[in-house]
C-alpha cells in the first residue's frame, strides 16, 4: 500500500480503472527494504500452523523423520526460484503483481490471472482464520472442562462453540483490515519472535517428555520392506515436493508486492534466500520431532499443534494458545491480504480501493470453509495444495516467459496504466496468454478430479502427471507461450525503471 504522504500522479493518458495509488510504482523515497528487512518479513510468514502441518503432515503419509525435512526444505530452495526471478520486476520497476500481469496478460486480461491468485488467497486466508478461531475454542474448552463442545451443526459439520469462534477470529482481522497494514506492523515484529521462542519451547518439551531424540529418530519410514506402504516412497515424496511447491505458490505470484519495496536487486535477492528455506526447514525439524513425541506421551501421531497444545493442559498450554492467535493474526493479515486485496483493486481501481479488496477477502474466507479442507493430513497435502498449484503454476511460468525472455526484463511502465498502447494486444487481451495458461491446466485436470473423488477409474499416467502438477504446468505454459510471443512482440525501449537491474 502506497504512504498516505507519498502519492503519485498517474502518468499523463492513463485510465482511471487501471490506475489509483495503491497500484501506482512505488518511488525511490518509498524503496526502503533492505536485505534484514525482507527475511523478517519470511521468517514471520513462515513460522505460522499450516507451515508447521506440512512436515507433520508427510509423517502421516509414512516418511521417516530425515525424509520428512529434506522433502520441505528441496521443496522450498526450489520455489525460491521463481520467487527471485518473479520478484525482480517489482524490485527494478516499483509495480505490484496485478500491474505486472498485464505485460503478459494484456491491460484487461491481467485481471483473470489476478482474481484466480486473489481466490486462493481468500482460501489461505479462511485456513489461517480457523487456525486461529481453533487456538479461541482450544482456551475456552481448556477453562471451562469442554463445557462447550457440542453437535455438529448439520452441512457445516462443526459445532456452535466452534463457529462463534471461527467468526469472533475473524472479526478481529476486519478490525485490522479496516485500520489498515500499518496499524499491525508492530504485531507482526512482536509476534515472530514469540512463536519461535514457543516453538524452540515445544521442542524442549518434546525433548524431555520423550526421554531424548534417539527413539523418535529410530522409526523407520513405512515405505522399507515389510513397511505398510513398501515401495511406495516415490509416490508420496513427488506430490509432497509438488504440494512444498504449491504451499508458496501463491508468494510466488505476487512477491513483487513487497520487493517493490525493496532498496535494491542485492536486497531482496539475499532477503529471499535467507529467510525462506532455512526457516522452513529448521520449522519442519520442530514439527517432525514434536509429533514423533506425542507417539511416546500419547500413545499416537498427533499432528496438529493446537490439538498438542490443547491436550497439554495448564497455563502453559494456555498461554501458548494465547500467542499462536496473536502470530496467527498477523502472518495471515501480511501473507493474505495484501495480494487478493491488489488483486480485486485491479479489477476496478477507481470504485475498489486496497481496503474493500481486504473485506472482499475475509468474505470469500468464510464462504469456502476451510475446516472442510483441513479434514484430514491427505486432503491438505494432495487436494488443496497440489489441486491449486496446478492453476498457478502456468502463471508463474507465463509470468517468467515473458519478462525474461521475451521482454529481457524491459517494459515501458506508463503503458501498463493505459489503453490502445503496448500491452493492448486485442481488445486488452492477449490470447496467446489465455491458450498457454489453458494448456498448462489442462494436464492436470484428470488427477485433480481423481483425487477429489469426482472422477473414478482416471488412468495411472495422468494421477502421476497431477502428482507434478505445478511443475507440468509452469513448463508446458511456459514452452507454449514462448513460442507464440517470440515473434510477436516489437523490440520496447526501456521503461523508468527505479530500481537496478
Amino acid at each position: 500500500m502506497q504512504a498516505p504522504d507519498q502519492s503519485v500522479a498517474p502518468p499523463a493518458g492513463a485510465e482511471n480503472y487501471l490506475w489509483n495509488e495503491d497500484l501506482a510504482p512505488t518511488t525511490k523515497a518509498q524503496r526502503t527494504w533492505n536485505w534484514v528487512n525482507i527475511s523478517a518479513l519470511w521468517v514471520g510468514m513462515v513460522i505460522c500452523v499450516p507451515a508447521y502441518l506440512l512436515a507433520s503432515g508427510l509423517i502421516a503419509q509414512g516418511m521417516n523423520w530425515w525424509q520428512a525435512i529434506l522433502t520441505v526444505f528441496l521443496g522450498n530452495f526450489i520455489v525460491m526460484v521463481p520467487m527471485l526471478l518473479i520478484g525482480h520486476a517489482g524490485a527494478k520497476y516499483g509495480i505490484p503483481f496485478p500491474v505486472l500481469l498485464r505485460a503478459s496478460f494484456g491491460t484487461v486480461g491481467a485481471r483473470l490471472p489476478g482474481v484466480l491468485r486473489g481466490l486462493v488467497a481468500c482460501g489461505w486466508f479462511g485456513i489461517q482464520t480457523w487456525v486461529g478461531g481453533s487456538a479461541i475454542y482450544q482456551i475456552v474448552n481448556g477453562l471451562s472442562g469442554g463445557m462447550f463442545i457440542g453437535t455438529p451443526i448439520p452441512f457445516l459439520d462443526i459445532d456452535l462453540a466452534q463457529l462463534i469462534s471461527f467468526l469472533a477470529f475473524w472479526a478481529v482481522q476486519v478490525f485490522f483490515i479496516l485500520r489498515g497494514m500499518e496499524s499491525i506492523r508492530w504485531l507482526e515484529t512482536l509476534a515472530a519472535p514469540v512463536l519461535l521462542a514457543i516453538c524452540f519451547g515445544m521442542l524442549y518439551w518434546a525433548y524431555v517428555s520423550a526421554d531424548g531424540f534417539d527413539a523418535m529418530y529410530a522409526k523407520p519410514s513405512a515405505f522399507v520392506p515389510g513397511g505398510a506402504r513398501e515401495g511406495e516412497f516415490w509416490r508420496v515424496f513427488l506430490p509432497g515436493i509438488t504440494a512444498m511447491v504449491g504451499f508458496w505458490s501463491t508468494l510466488t505470484l505476487n512477491i513483487p508486492d513487497f520487493t517493490r519495496y525493496a532498496r535494491s536487486q542485492k536486497d531482496q535477492i539475499i532477503g529471499q534466500a535467507l529467510g525462506l528455506p532455512l526457516p522452513m526447514a529448521l520449522l519442519a525439524f520442530i514439527s517432525v520431532t514434536v509429533t514423533m513425541a506425542t507417539v511416546t506421551v500419547f500413545g499416537e501421531e498427533i499432528w496438529d499443534p493446537l490439538e498438542v497444545a490443547g491436550r497439554l493442559g495448564g497455563g502453559a498450554a494456555l498461554l501458548g494458545l494465547c500467542m499462536l492467535i496473536v502470530a496467527t493474526l498477523t502472518t495471515n493479515l501480511a501473507a493474505n491480504v495484501v495480494a487478493p486485496a491488489n488483486g480485486f483493486c485491479n479489477l476496478a481501481p477507481h470504485k475498489i480501493s486496497f481496503k474493500m479488496g481486504g473485506l472482499i477477502t475475509a468474505g470469500l474466507g468464510i464462504a469456502m470453509m476451510p475446516w472442510k479442507l483441513l479434514d484430514s493430513a491427505g486432503s491438505y497435502l494432495f487436494v488443496w495444495l497440489v489441486g491449486y498449484s496446478s492453476l498457478l503454476g502456468p502463471i508463474a511460468g507465463i509470468l517468467i516467459t515473458d519478462y525474461f525472455f521475451i521482454r529481457k526484463c524491459e517494459l515501458t511502465i506508463d503503458d501498463l496504466y493505459m489503453r490502445e498502447k503496448s500491452y493492448e494486444f486485442s481488445g486488452g487481451w492477449n490470447p496467446r496468454a489465455l491458450i498457454a495458461l489453458a494448456l498448462g491446466i489442462a494436464p492436470n485436470v484428470l488427477g485433480f478430479l481423481n483425487a477429489a473423488g469426482v472422477l473414478e477409474g482416471v488412468p495411472e499416467i495422468w494421477q502421476r502427471i497431477y502428482d507434478n502438477a505445478w511443475f507440468v504446468g509452469a513448463i508446458v505454459s511456459s514452452v507454449t507461450y514462448y513460442l507464440m510471443m517470440r515473434n510477436r512482440v516489437a523490440k520496447q525501449v526501456a521503461g523508468d525503471a527505479v530500481g537496478d537491474i
